[in-house]
């Protein structure tokens, strides 16, 4: 910025946006300070260097500006668990399901488990019947983004939350 800029010559920018063509540093300055703003250096990578004529206290703010802009329009996803069983009961399965259709419409993704204990990691299939299950309960909120698969003891599905479309 300003006096800080070492090259001899760059490519000049006006306020307006305007090239201005290959100026020496020194007159580039001199024009800077004739319309009361900064040169400020915009790409020094560039032969010769990008410098344009601008208020660099105001480019500042609006750069601090958008960030915020952008920083509160993010939104962050988290991932819930929802552990089962694979003999588990209609009742607690409703229960889980509700948990679940909760989170999913909060905008979180949901991350479906079933630990298979003692001998019950013989019928897998039982797991896998229950997580279908779970999927097809979903389905009208939610996507399944991982089928079910198994994981040494467990097995695992994940829901994400479908994107509704904005009119």
């Amino acid at each position: 910025m300003n006096g800080a800029i070492q090259a001899k010559e760059v490519r000049l920018i006006s306020a307006d946006g305007d090239q201005l063509g290959i100026t020496p540093t020194q007159q580039a300055l001199q024009q800077a300070e004739g319309q009361g703003l900064d040169l400020v250096l915009i790409s020094a990578q560039a032969t010769p260097p990008v410098a344009k004529i601008m208020d660099f206290t105001k480019f500042k703010f609006e750069q601090k500006k958008k960030q915020k802009e952008q920083k509160k329009n993010q939104s962050t996803i988290t991932l819930k668990e929802i552990r089962l069983s694979p003999v588990i009961d209609k009742n607690d399965f409703e229960t889980k399901l509700r948990q679940a259709r909760k989170f999913l419409e909060k905008g979180d993704k949901v991350k479906v488990s079933i630990r298979f204990k003692g001998r019950m990691i013989t019928h897998q299939d039982v797991g896998r019947t229950v997580m279908d299950e779970f999927a097809e309960a979903t389905k009208d909120i939610a996507t399944v983004e991982q089928k079910a698969k198994m994981d040494g003891r467990q097995m695992f599905l994940q829901l994400a939350p479908i994107k509704k479309k904005e009119a």
